[in-house]
């Protein structure tokens, strides 16, 4: 085999090792986009839960001493 020829082989190698790990790595962003999507939902729902609980704290009556005491 040439060196030239030995060359081009190296290089093929080399592009088809990187569009192979470039692909895996699109998958592993991709897989970790939907984490972040599902873990900005319960973000967002706890959220609305947490505004939820304090504005009903807010309109709970107040804190008075029985008539006994």
């Amino acid at each position: 085999m040439s060196d030239e020829q030995s060359r081009i082989t190296t290089l093929e190698e080399t592009v088809a090792y990187q569009a192979k790990t470039i692909e895996e790595l699109s998958d592993q962003i991709a897989e970790q986009w939907k984490v972040v999507e599902q873990t900005r939902h319960k973000l967002d729902r706890l959220a609305e839960r947490f505004l939820m609980l304090e504005e009903q704290s807010l309109d709970a009556p107040a804190i008075t001493k029985p008539p006994h005491y």
